[in-house]
């Protein structure tokens, strides 16, 4: 699955949605995101997926961001009910993005300190979201314990489409133990910034057949068309 590449630019927000900010103009890249919509809703109805994980091989990828506009873009269209949550429960920084509070959230409910209804929040009219609540260290433990299975499955019957903002695969065990649970994953990639062996790593530790896509993020909008051209090339190669 070939997706859109981003740019790399001053963060800043624009309706509600993450724009860049380029030579002192703000510059929306939602188109980006239109095309990486659509290339995701034909994805998951081809490959019947509803639980899909974004993902990187180590911290500093920006798949946070992205997991929030992608979150966000799928709600705007109105096709499908989409729930997008926070499970990178040790830094918990997705709630940021819609600008509300990381409390009370998924360890506080998986603690049995709030009732599911409690954490379920809407930042935008269309848009359902669960922060991470508390961070914690021992987030693996929660992750892969039998009531976050109950309530994964349970979020299924409710959703089309669920979004797992997740921590990058090789510093830590907490995205490896969701892997059985998660139909798919995207993986942000993070251009000049991360080695191609760590992202293969990563794959291959996820295992192929499970990942949608990678998002090419933080490009140079100069080199846009070499880095679709080689990088596109190269993980045919060697991730198909």
């Amino acid at each position: 699955m070939k997706l859109p590449a981003f740019p790399k630019m001053q963060k800043i927000i624009v309706d509600g949605i993450k724009g860049f900010e380029r030579d002192g103009r703000a510059v929306h890249y939602y188109e980006q995101f239109k095309a990486l919509r659509a290339k995701f809703e034909y994805q998951l109805d081809i490959k019947k997926c509803k639980v899909v994980a974004v993902t990187s091989a180590i911290a500093e990828e920006g798949k946070t961001s992205i997991c929030a506009n992608l979150a966000t873009n799928l709600a705007s269209a109105g096709r499908k009910k989409v729930l997008a949550i926070d499970a990178d429960l040790r830094k918990s920084d997705l709630a940021r993005y819609w600008k509300v509070s990381a409390h009370p959230g998924l360890t506080d409910y998986l603690s049995g300190l709030v009732s599911l209804e409690t954490v379920v929040r809407r930042p935008t009219e269309k848009l359902y979201f669960i922060a991470g609540g508390e961070r914690i260290a021992e987030a693996s433990d929660l992750l892969s314990g039998e009531k976050f299975r109950s309530f994964l499955k349970e979020m299924r019957s409710h959703f089309d489409v669920i979004l797992l903002d997740t921590p990058p695969i090789i510093p830590v065990a907490d995205t490896m133990t969701l892997r059985d649970q998660i139909d798919a994953f995207i993986f942000i990639f993070r251009i000049g910034f991360t080695p191609y062996t760590m992202l293969r790593q990563a794959v291959e530790d996820i295992e192929k057949e499970k990942v949608m896509g990678v998002v090419l993020n933080y490009v140079d909008p100069q080199r846009q068309k070499y880095y679709r051209q080689y990088y596109g090339k190269y993980y045919h190669k060697e991730l198909a």
